[in-house]
């Protein structure tokens, strides 16, 4: 008899593997492989199997892209998860399900950064997905269902639904967590119908206010297949290489600044796609629909980090180096209109472009989408908890500050993840140790009783929890940029927008 932890799904027996007083299965699969007849549709439910499934190795990522990300591809079962359990044979143990970030276009479960031990040696069963990414996730297709991407992760929490008491978790006490792009999946599942019922909280660390209209999104997909010679439909799409494709939308994304006049906001963002509002699958932002009473606020966990985009102009070589140009560019495309330009002018008189273009994008990007969030869900009824990340990165001398991403390895207790050292150092400083310990705790405690260990938000108070070398809850500390944001909640990405227009619905 096998010494390893064995577990029967409805699907089947899996065997996993005994892991630092954890067991741990990996490389399930929640849908059938995207492939062949499959390619750009709707994930179909996976295939039962007959004796035992060994779930000892992550699944092949989805096909990547970005400029650093050239991974060669390792398969095509690219719907998988993860579970870690503290003990298979329990019950009723909290969930927590982790959707990566990476703009859509990148990423996977098996980063080191997202290790769950720490979060299930607290008593949650831990959950970690892949999802297609990019063309094969997000690019709007004649043919296909928009959004695949989305659609694949309600798959993957109906696997949840169905499979995760027999891994010692509770199928009613589920939390959804997520960063960035994971983030900005969660807010959107928040309002999506076929996703009502299948979590019961959720955690968005960053959530990006990045949205296509349906018109944008098909010029974007008619660029791509222009550069691969070929029509912009599934049927035409579904015998080209993936990787090839994942290619192709790297090199599009990086001349995105070429298409500034056709193409508005998104040309300045860096990614060439992210969630469409269809009308069907996605009928509307989640602030729109939040805010407009067409969705029920739930139990929500949200922040950002105080600089957000410094990680982003550090990266690229373009910190110290933004003009005025750039900053009058930042402000013309991403300042609310009519009048949020002038503001943000005024607010920040002596501010250099540096300073300026970073304010503008971390608001626009992270922090006010993370923000209006939080206030639209306690508008629809729910408790939101707020937080900013303040600590600094000691990484780089100290000029990241408190960057985008820097909140994920101090959550998950990875500070030794490649993520962790590369932000944090090799030696953690006690407030490192101390910022992490407090923002573990607080998942676990959301996780446990819906709550994290402050006060929840509200439009009065606006109580948030800044987490720093002395943690403290306060008002909203970045009082000037939600002012000149009040009521503007994000509106998707449109043809020639030269700035972001009013929601339809705006929050009150």
């Amino acid at each position: 008899m096998s010494e390893q932890p064995r577990v029967r799904t409805i699907e089947g027996v899996v065997e996993g593997r005994r892991r630092q007083g954890c067991a741990v299965f990996r490389g399930i699969p929640y849908a059938q492989p995207p492939v062949g007849t499959l390619r750009f549709a709707a994930p179909a439910p996976p295939r039962r199997w007959d004796g035992t499934r060994q779930a000892a190795e992550f699944g092949p990522v989805a096909p990547q892209s970005g400029p650093a990300l050239a991974s060669p591809p390792g398969g095509t079962d690219w719907l998988t998860l993860n579970v870690c359990t503290p003990e298979p044979g329990a019950a009723g143990l909290p969930v927590l399900v982790w959707i990566h970030g990476g703009a859509y276009i990148a990423g996977a479960s098996s980063d080191p950064a997202y290790d769950p031990t720490a979060p299930a040696k607290a008593g949650l069963v831990v959950v970690s997905v892949n999802y297609r990414l990019g063309v094969e996730g997000f690019a709007l297709l004649e043919g296909a269902p928009p959004n695949r991407g989305l659609l694949d992760q309600i798959a993957a929490l109906h696997w949840v639904r169905r499979n995760i008491a027999s891994f010692g978790g509770d199928p009613d006490r589920v939390t959804v967590a997520g960063q960035s792009a994971g983030a900005g999946s969660i807010a959107t599942l928040l309002t999506m119908k076929p996703a009502r019922g299948l979590f019961r909280r959720a955690i968005a660390h960053s959530v990006p206010g990045s949205y296509c209209t349906s018109a944008l999104a098909r010029q974007v997909t008619a660029e791509l297949a222009d550069r691969l010679g070929t029509a912009a439909t599934a049927a035409a799409l579904r015998t080209t290489d993936p990787w090839r494709l994942a290619a192709a939308l790297t090199s599009l994304c990086a001349d995105l600044p070429d298409y500034r006049a056709r193409w508005g906001r998104l040309s300045l963002t860096g990614v060439a796609l992210c969630p469409v509002v269809d009308g069907d699958v996605l009928p509307e932002t989640p602030w729109a629909a939040l805010s407009g009473g067409r969705a029920d606020g739930i139990e929500l966990f949200v922040g950002h980090t105080r600089d957000e985009f410094r990680l982003f102009s550090v990266m690229s070589g373009r910190q110290g180096t933004f003009t005025d140009q750039d900053a009058r560019d930042a402000l013309d495309l991403f300042a609310p209109a009519p009048d949020g330009a002038d503001a943000y002018r005024a607010a920040h008189a002596r501010a250099t472009p540096d300073s300026l273009v970073e304010t503008v994008y971390s608001d626009a990007l992270f922090r006010m989408p993370s923000l209006h969030l939080a206030q639209a869900n306690a508008a629809a009824g729910g408790t939101s908890f707020l937080f900013e990340l303040r600590l600094p990165a000691p990484a780089f001398g100290g000029a990241l500050g408190a960057c985008h991403s820097l909140d994920v390895p101090l959550a998950f207790g990875t500070l030794d993840s490649p993520t962790g050292r590369g932000l944090l150092g090799d030696e953690p400083t006690p407030e490192t140790l101390t910022v992490s310990a407090e923002l573990q705790q607080a998942w676990i405690r959301f996780a446990l009783t819906g709550a994290p260990g402050w006060a929840a938000y509200d439009p009065d108070r606006q109580l948030t929890r800044v987490l720093d070398a002395e943690s403290k809850t306060v008002p909203y500390p970045e009082q000037v940029s939600r002012e000149i944001w009040e009521g503007r909640a994000p509106a998707p990405f449109d043809l020639g927008d030269e700035a972001p227009h009013r929601d339809p619905a705006p929050l009150l």
